[in-house]
């Protein structure tokens, strides 16, 4: 199963964050609009991504809830028809809930620079360092650290879990179901 080691962090300064992932990628990035919608599973996340225009991915995905750099193992396939099969997924299932976002992607090196705008919450950063075969979990980590100091990231920027978490925590915490 492919692996990353990623953190995902709250954004301070979106104009300076944006400026250096530029400068680190030597390009402008890559605009990408998605809606993910995640499924009730016994273990992991599944969710299918939607990228709005008519294709999609299913992703399956297990890493641990705690801040800072950490493995994620993940499993993709690819779809042509995102919200068919989420129906089934939703009738199969259930559906746990949905986010949508505005994401720009930088590449620094093996690494993808995520710079996203959750609706519902606000602005974010996520590194995904791609690890190559037979690469240590420790050189992964080193890498996002060094990501993060070059990007500005502060540890206690740094955020667990996943944005449907901190949706489904916000809804919670104001009542919503």
């Amino acid at each position: 199963m492919p692996s990353n080691v990623e953190i995902k962090a709250s954004v301070r300064d979106h104009s300076y964050l944006m400026q250096r992932a530029k400068e680190l990628s030597a390009s402008d990035g890559t605009d990408i609009h998605q809606e993910d919608t995640f499924f009730k599973v016994p273990r992991g996340r599944l969710k299918l991504r939607d990228f709005l225009n008519g294709s999609g991915q299913l992703i399956f995905y297990e890493r641990p809830d705690k801040d800072g750099p950490k493995l994620s193992s993940y499993s993709i396939s690819p779809t042509n028809d995102p919200q068919g099969l989420g129906r089934v997924l939703s009738d199969a299932l259930g559906k746990l809930g949905q986010v949508k976002k505005k994401r720009r992607l930088y590449m620094v090196g093996q690494t993808r620079v995520h710079i996203d705008c959750v609706e519902g919450l606000g602005n974010f950063m996520e590194l995904e360092v791609v690890m190559k075969e037979n690469q240590t979990t420790e050189e992964g980590v080193a890498i996002a650290h060094q990501l993060m100091q070059d990007l500005g990231v502060k540890e206690e920027d740094l955020i667990e879990g996943a944005y449907m978490d901190l949706l489904l925590a916000e809804a919670q915490q104001n009542g919503c179901k």
